[in-house]
């Protein structure tokens, strides 16, 4: 377990290493430029993860599964509230699915828990936990930035889950078209670091009218920018740190 300022999680629990860029919302990826610095500092799991392209490290599309940090929350001292997972949903080998399987029975024996599981993939994630059990405290998530990637809140909708939530970050575009009708929370989150993209505040308030048509949880992380600290998370005068009903 890693605690985390990630200000809509307590603490992240890294299974896997690793990914495939999929949309333009990878292009800045901060776990990139981490498992790169890992490599060159000659962290084993992290070898291979990463290519130069430019003056930027990319994903060489690579996974690495840490089988040891499967039961890491067995033994976890400083109790979290909640801990964001990293799962192998990009491919489906017979080795991921079992991993798979794998993270769910011990998610099962850790209910003092609650996990929160997000993916630009959710049409492999639908497939992938169909025949797992329903976990009340796994919180079950998909990443959305533009307009163009919305299908992918109808595939989450087909994941079965007591919480389902779709995390805009980064924004790139307008997404006033979101149905979210079935998502319990929604999380947005402005670009951060040396190359992040502008956020038009219009592309949150429309997310937030939408949270409010549709009764969802609205939780604003972030302006983002080169300075996120300066920047803060402040919308209209007020932070909105909303979370789903299940949490109560």
């Amino acid at each position: 377990m890693a605690e985390t300022s990630i200000e809509w999680t307590d603490a992240t629990w890294n299974l896997v290493a690793g990914c495939t860029i999929l949309s333009p919302g990878c292009t800045n990826c901060y776990a990139m430029r981490m498992a790169a610095r890992l490599e060159m500092m000659g962290a084993g799991k992290y070898q291979g993860l990463t290519r130069k392209s430019g003056v930027r490290a990319v994903w060489t599309g690579k996974i690495a599964i840490d089988r040891k940090a499967l039961e890491a929350p067995k033994s976890w001292k400083n109790l979290a509230k909640f801990s964001s997972t990293q799962c192998p949903t990009c491919s489906t080998p017979t080795s991921r699915r079992n991993f798979v399987r794998d993270v769910w029975l011990t998610m099962g024996d850790t209910p003092q828990y609650t996990y929160q599981i997000v993916t630009k993939r959710p049409d492999r994630m639908a497939e992938l936990t169909g025949a797992l059990p329903l976990l009340r405290y796994v919180w079950l998530g998909a990443s959305v930035e533009t307009a163009d990637y919305l299908d992918r809140i109808d595939d989450l909708r087909r994941v079965r889950a007591v919480v389902r939530f779709i995390s805009f970050e980064p924004p790139l575009g307008s997404v006033a078209g979101a149905d979210l009708s079935d998502i319990h929370w929604a999380i947005v989150g402005g670009e951060s670091g040396p190359r992040a993209r502008p956020m038009d505040p219009h592309w949150v308030e429309e997310i937030e009218a939408a949270c409010r048509r549709f009764g969802t949880a609205f939780f604003f992380k972030q302006w983002g920018g080169k300075n996120k600290k300066a920047a803060g998370r402040v919308l209209n005068g007020r932070t909105y740190d909303e979370m789903p009903a299940a949490l109560a």
